[in-house]
């Protein structure tokens, strides 16, 4: 495997684990119908084949039913992101190993960085969305939340189709950071 080819692995493995900070059973989903109706665009192999089981499919299908349902109704969603600390974590930690298991990295370190960019998305998620409810009276939940179904969906998609979009979203993301953490230090002088 090319050098490349383990980066655009990577840049999968961190898409997924970010959508699953949104949502933790659209990026799931996404990878076990793709694994199981396409052939090669991604591999679920060893431990991780059981995703792409049809009992798996229906089961992840129900929970993001229930996931949509749960997180449009205000209070509602605010229980389900109690729930989804735990969930969207796991669902990133699962989903890094799963990515990133043809480059060979260790499934305990992969675990970990799904669950630290699962769980940072998720973190900021719920620390803002509880200003959404107060501001709005709970009116704008429904939409922030399909927001983030969409934003899920879609990172989940480029992050297996477009790997290398990802990765300069990563770079610009790291630039950026990088960027605000110099001008603090300076203001600090």
């Amino acid at each position: 495997m090319s050098v490349v080819q383990a980066f655009l692995n990577l840049s999968t493995a961190f898409g997924l684990s970010a959508s699953a900070g949104l949502n933790a059973y659209i990026p799931l989903l996404v990878i076990a119908l793709v694994d199981r109706l396409t052939d090669g665009l991604i591999d679920l192999q060893g431990p991780w084949v059981w995703l792409s089981n049809w009992w798996t499919i229906g089961v992840l299908a129900v929970l993001l039913v229930v996931e949509i349902l749960a997180d449009k109704i205000p209070a509602v969603d605010s229980v389900n992101d109690v729930i989804q600390t735990v969930v969207r974590p796991a669902a990133g930690a699962i989903l890094f190993a799963a990515s990133t298991h043809t480059i060979r990295l260790h499934p305990v370190l992969a675990a970990i960085c799904g669950v630290i960019v699962a769980g940072g998305v998720h973190a900021i998620k719920a620390t803002g969305r509880p200003l959404f409810s107060i501001t709005t009276g709970g009116t704008a939940n429904p939409i922030v939340s399909a927001v983030e179904d969409l934003i899920s969906t879609i990172t989940s998609i480029v992050a297996l189709v477009a790997p290398y979009l990802v990765l300069a979203l990563i770079i610009v993301i790291i630039s950026l950071v990088v960027r605000w953490v110099v001008r603090r230090r300076q203001a600090q002088r």
